[in-house]
């Protein structure tokens, strides 16, 4: 049963809307950009109703600023009290709640860790943003390697070379990027490393193979960390179909933990 829910974050009211359920465990949409709790065409609605069809509530809600929600909008950055807020928010909504895990896709991901956590049990933490410059567009050279890696490892990849199928042009464009001094962590980069290290709870990092976002954070993060997983065709969002049940996969099988 979806239902909608407000609740305040200081002296602003927020919007919420709850996927209702029977379930112990719950999920907490953090949305990323400025994006309102319905997703990119729908995308986070369509995922909290395919969550609470397997017995897991689900809340997500507008922050501040955004959507149906009032106040200012103060960025990811500043975003601790709107989770910490919508957290309780769905706690008193779903009284049956033992444990909350929160998923955060892109910027969402980076302000669950500069929250550490919010107050959340587990956190699954999709492409987590890393640029300080927003208009950055270009991949970090490291990201640009591994990329370069994989296809030559990849004989599909080789023979479509092979043949001409390739791109001359933007194979130079993307060896010159490749050859480019490693760059170095970011100062948001940094903030959300000291963050998570803060944070007790279980953490899952998902990676999607073909974002640039998700790659640059992949490159930058310690190569030793067993946490992360890779959904090797899916993009920023995991819209394809097969990528998006791999995420919804992947949520449950952290819901069910």
């Amino acid at each position: 049963m979806r239902r909608h829910v407000a609740f305040r974050c200081g002296t602003d009211l927020l919007a919420g809307t709850l996927d209702g359920a029977g379930g112990s465990s719950g999920l907490l949409l953090v949305s990323g950009g400025n994006e309102t709790r319905a997703g990119a065409f729908s995308g986070q609605a369509e995922l909290a109703a395919r969550i609470a069809s397997h017995g897991y509530p689900v809340f997500r809600y507008d922050r501040r600023g955004v959507g149906d929600s009032e106040g200012q909008n103060r960025g990811f950055r500043d975003a601790a009290n709107d989770i910490a807020a919508a957290l309780a928010a769905f706690r008193k909504a779903s009284p049956a709640l033992e444990r909350v895990i929160a998923f955060g896709n892109c910027d969402a991901a980076s302000a669950l860790m500069l929250a550490q956590g919010a107050g959340c049990d587990a956190l699954v933490l999709a492409n987590p943003w890393t640029f300080e410059d927003p208009s950055d567009s270009a991949p970090a050279p490291q990201a640009v390697r591994a990329r370069y890696r994989e296809k030559l490892g990849n004989p599909g990849e080789l023979m479509r070379l092979l043949k001409g199928q390739v791109s001359f042009r933007k194979l130079a464009r993307g060896l010159v990027q490749a050859l480019r001094p490693q760059v170095p962590p970011t100062n948001l980069l940094q903030a959300m490393a000291l963050g998570i290290s803060r944070f007790d709870g279980p953490v899952l990092f998902l990676i999607a193979g073909r974002d640039r976002t998700g790659l640059a954070f992949e490159a930058s993060w310690p190569k030793s960390d067993r946490r992360i997983q890779r959904c090797p065709d899916g993009t920023h969002a995991f819209s394809e179909m097969a990528s998006r049940d791999w995420l919804v996969a992947r949520l449950l099988e952290a819901l069910s933990a």
